[in-house]
Order: structure tokens, then sequence, then C-alpha cells
């Protein structure tokens, strides 16, 4: 018998609410499935099974607030039944059935969302309204822009705005507290990049279009392949290093506060789709409707803050991870070219890590190879 516990989202999350079962004694589950959406301090997440099995119990239902590990769920795993295996004590009486009484916060059906426009589930991000527990009044239950309103207006003043700013302050006060930070700082010249950029994107449709960021992330996706001592875990008192490249990006939402879900196998991506996929993340994250494993893969962060004028930023590591890349603002500098003085556009990368895990000089070879990449766009 498995017993499936509540997963830990990032480390900010200490605790969860369960919203919604997806399962029901006796399903069948796969890896990877959706089993459950829990409610954690910046979203509303799908959480994921990562094992096969067969439900057999529920231990927790909808309402509920568990503290990370706490088992939720039993599942039977192959050959096993209801009558051979033997129910751990927290077990012995299973909760109730999943389908939880209608409430005026909860008016879908069992297993599923309540349906909602993408203009009110954005709404309600920018609110902190979480919109999979609102009971709609559009056509067939649909929640409306005015439901979203309402709700928000009758929401407690400690919202998930000020929620998200504690699990914050949480994470980067445990980093800052036990992590060995180095930091180092390097600055790319991007000619060749963005000249390679503008005629990839000539005549192609806006939507199709590549942005720098999706060049800068491949670039340092692809170094990692060759410093892994940089991309992995910080546990146990030991680096744990990770075969694919899960780069964390940190989006910021507009509600505020700021959150980093993993972009999975970067280096293993063409940049067409690679852009796609960026583009759909950064949605999703804006509009609460992220999976279990991009708030807990990433396995190494990168911010880019160019967009706010900032020259450089030099970041607060996340743990467990051991490192993390900043991107400061794309600008037009004095530069020397082959011994003569001209206008380069460039941008400062720089380079936070875990003196545990690595040290200065390794993290200067990375840095060294992500501006080696990005001199020769057409290898990434």
């Amino acid at each position: 018998m498995i017993e499936f516990k509540l997963p830990s989202l990032g480390a900010d999350m200490d605790e969860g609410t369960l919203l919604e079962w997806r399962i029901a004694p006796g399903a069948a589950v796969r890896r990877g499935q959706v089993v459950a959406v829990v409610d954690t301090a910046k979203a509303a997440v799908d959480v994921e099974c990562w094992q096969d099995g067969t439900v057999l119990d529920l231990l927790i239902q909808p309402g509920d607030k568990v503290p990370v590990g706490t088992p939720i769920a039993t599942l039977l795993e192959e050959g096993e039944t209801a009558e051979t295996v033997q129910r751990p004590a927290h077990a012995a009486k299973p909760a109730r059935p999943a389908a939880a009484p209608r409430s005026a916060t909860s008016a879908a059906p069992p297993g599923s969302r309540p349906r909602i426009s993408p203009a009110a589930r954005t709404r309600a991000a920018e609110l902190g309204v979480d919109a999979n527990r609102l009971s709609g009044t559009g056509p067939q239950g649909a929640v409306t822009l005015a439901d979203v309103e309402a709700a928000a207006r009758q929401a407690k003043p400690l919202d998930r705005h000020a929620a998200m700013r504690q699990a914050i302050a949480a994470a980067m006060s445990r980093s800052k507290r036990e992590i060995p930070h180095y930091y180092l700082a390097e600055t790319v010249p991007l000619g060749a990049a963005l000249a390679w950029l503008s005629a990839h994107n000539a005549g192609l449709a806006p939507e199709r279009r590549l942005l720098p960021g999706v060049l800068l992330l491949k670039a340092v996706a692809l170094a990692l392949r060759d410093y892994p001592q940089l991309n992995g875990f910080w546990q146990d008192g030991a680096f744990r290093p990770v075969a694919g490249i899960h780069l964390g990006v940190a989006v910021a939402l507009r509600q505020g506060g700021l959150i980093a879900p993993a972009l999975h196998d970067v280096a293993d991506r063409p940049l067409t789709p690679l852009m796609e996929a960026l583009g759909d993340l950064v949605q999703r994250a804006r509009s609460g409707s992220l999976r279990s494993s991009e708030l807990s893969d990433a396995t190494l962060t990168v911010t880019q803050l160019g967009d706010q004028g900032v020259d450089g930023v030099f970041g607060v590591i996340y743990p467990p991870q051991v490192a993390l890349v900043g991107v400061g603002r794309l600008a037009e500098r004095p530069w020397v070219e082959g011994g003569k003085l001209c206008v380069m556009p460039t941008a400062q990368f720089s380079l936070a890590a875990d003196h545990r895990a690595s040290d200065g000089h390794y993290g200067a070879r990375f840095l060294a190879e992500v501006r080696r990449l990005l001199q020769t766009p057409d290898s990434l």
C-alpha cells in the first residue's frame, strides 16, 4: 500500500488546503495524473500523483488544511486488495466520500472545476480570489467577472497577497540564513544574438516570433550541461545533481508577489516550442493554474528584471536549489570590438551560487560559457 502525502510545492510552503479531489475510492490512477487541487499561499495548484495504483481511501476532505508531508490518500499497488492490506492507524477511519456538500463558495460538480472565462480567471488572479471555489451565476453555473468582483469585496483583509508575502519572507530568510552565497557578474555582448533573432523573426507573425528572453534561457540551460554542480538540490547535507535541466522562471504576479515555476527540459527543446512553452507557463502562472511539478521541479532559477530598468540583479537562491542567474536590462553601451570603440547591445548576467556546492572559479567558468554560447546563436 502506498501513502500519498501532501507534497511540498517549494521552500515557502508549509501547509496547504484541499480544494477538490479529482479521484474517488476504487479509481485507478497513473503517474503524472492530476488527483487533487490544493490551495497554497501563492496559487491553487493541480497536484499530480507520482505512482500508479488504485485509490483505497481519501484521508482528508475539501476545506481541510494540513501540513506538508501529511498522508492525504492511500493507494493500492498492483496485486493488492482492500482485504489483503493493513491500513495504518490514521487510515483506519477513512474520510467521508469525496463529494463534499455544496456551499455558497463551491458550486462545481464533483471532480470538476467551475466553468470560468479566461477574463474572469485573470481578474480572480489579480484580486487574489480563488476562482475554483466560487459559485457562478452565469449560464450553466459559469463564474463571471461580476462573481469575481463580488467575492473580492467580501474577502477578509488578510488576503492571498499578504499570505504570499509572508511565505516569500520565510523562504528568503531561510535562504540567507542557511546558504553561504557567493556572487559573480559578467557583461555579455548581445549584438550577434540580436542580429540572428531579427533575421529569424523577419516575416513571422507576431505570435510566432522569438523574444530575447528565450535565447537567454536556452544559453543558460546549455551551459548547465557542462556545469552540473549548479543544477540540482542541496538536501540532507549534500549536493544532489539532477539530470534534467528545469529552469525556474521568475514571474511577477499582477496582484503583487513572485512565483518561479519550472520550464521543463529547456536544454533539449528547440527554440520555437520553447517560446510557446514559456508563454503558456507565464500565462498560467498569472491565472493561477499551475501543476505541482511546475512548482517543485525547478533545478535553477532565472530572474530577468531588465524590463524594470535595472542594470543588474543579484538574487537570493531559492532552496533547495543551489544557484540563481539574474539578467539586467538590455542596453546599448560603449564597447571595444577588434580594437575599435563601438556601441554594443549588452546585458549584465549575474550568478548567485551556494558555496557548499561550487566555488567562484567554477561559477566564473559557467558565466563565461553562457557568454560564449550567446556569441554563436546558431548553436542554440
